[in-house]
């Protein structure tokens, strides 16, 4: 995020001496992206984040492509997809290209044995089931129904969840996630007629200094495999931090929706952007208020960019059927729009309690042998039956 935050304590001046009580110094590191060039932060440690005691073998996760090259509407029921206990086991990668990896998952039982770290992607996190606590060395996150977690790539993490029903969306960005430039102003700040701002981020919050020696397990992600690192002192050990990069979240309900006398276009639903992808979120909004307004939206090509919609509750006017973790893949090439019938009923509603996730990817996303397993083989008949 762009504004400026601190917490716990830290020196006067950034790269110099910082010492313990007992006279020893404090370790800097400085957390950043795009080498030295983009935002970043200072967190100063306990103990040097570079002691290492054992690398296991790497364990490979690379997504399995059952289909490259895709050009036909289709949708997954990801609530098919079995719950399991470990976290890192229950992720399933349903999509994916070269920017971004779009997975589900349905862990049971928080990370109390390790730790986790994706070294390639920065992850936003959607819980459309379950709540519990995000855990980091910038601090606590509080997280429930409907809340975005992005936690940046490098950051070591660990989720507790307060019960075993839990659902997760994840999305794996290659790049940086932002907010969408158009919503800043050239300070980095939010314009006032953003759909969100500074107040509805949630930041890490009660930092907990875990001054420990001994062994613990943190899982990296990189290149496909996950390695299991074992260092000597607790991840998170710091006494305090500054900066501009962190983890935060924020909570799609307190997105406010854009409305129009006529049917809006899909832009005006984005929430955050990656490098060739964008993420929205569609939420509860009055419908558009011309007196001869068509409330369902029209039919639509794909000409630059696939379509996901993964839906989370509500009705949808523009669709016939719709689960709760379905997503829907609407692939550059072809058009789709609303479902027979859907036009007409919409006609006089005055508001939608839709509530769903897109992803538009601006390359093809290849489809995995695991969403093939959860798919409804008959949806891209859904128009005409």
């Amino acid at each position: 995020m762009p504004f400026y935050c601190k917490s716990g304590v830290i020196p006067q001046k950034r790269h110099t001496q910082f010492r313990k009580p007992d006279g020893s110094l404090y370790s800097e590191e400085l957390v950043s992206t795009e080498g030295f060039s983009s935002i970043y932060s200072l967190v100063y440690h306990a103990h040097p984040p570079t002691l290492v005691k054992d690398i296991g073998n790497p364990i490979p996760v690379a997504p399995k492509a059952k289909i490259a090259n895709n050009m036909q509407n289709r949708s997954f029921l990801t609530f098919n997809t079995p719950a399991k206990e470990d976290f890192l086991e229950s992720r399933v990668i349903q999509l994916f290209n070269n920017d971004l990896y779009l997975t589900t998952a349905a862990p049971k039982k928080s990370m109390t044995d390790y730790f986790y770290k994706n070294a390639d992607a920065d992850e936003v996190i959607f819980v459309h089931e379950g709540r519990g606590t995000l855990k980091t060395i910038f601090g606590q996150i509080e997280f429930e129904y409907g809340d975005y977690l992005v936690i940046p790539r490098g950051v070591i993490y660990q989720l507790h969840f307060n019960n075993e029903n839990n659902r997760l969306m994840i999305t794996e960005s290659f790049s940086p996630i932002k907010p969408p430039k158009r919503y800043l102003n050239s300070m980095g700040q939010f314009l006032e007629h953003s759909p969100y701002c500074e107040r509805d981020i949630k930041m890490p919050q009660n930092l907990q200094t875990h001054d420990e020696k001994g062994d613990f397990k943190v899982m990296i992600k990189k290149g496909d495999e996950i390695f299991p690192y074992t260092y000597a002192t607790h991840p998170f050990d710091a006494i305090g931090w500054d900066g501009y990069h962190f983890p935060y979240g924020f909570s799609i309900h307190n997105y406010e929706p854009i409305t129009g006398r006529i049917h809006m276009p899909p832009p005006i639903h984005q929430t955050f952007e990656g490098h060739n992808f964008v993420i929205c979120s569609f939420v509860p909004r009055l419908y558009d208020y011309h007196p001869q307004s068509i409330p369902a939206p029209y039919n639509h090509s794909n000409v630059d960019s696939d379509e996901v919609l993964y839906y989370v509750d509500g009705d949808f006017m523009s669709r016939k059927h719709v689960e709760k973790g379905m997503i829907t893949l609407h692939p550059k090439g072809i058009p789709h729009g609303p479902h027979p019938g859907t036009v007409e009923k919409s006609i006089g509603a005055k508001e939608t309690k839709e509530l769903a996730v897109m992803i538009d990817p601006f390359y093809p996303l290849q489809i995995t042998e695991a969403a093939m397993a959860i798919e409804d083989p008959h949806y891209y008949k859904s128009w005409v039956e």
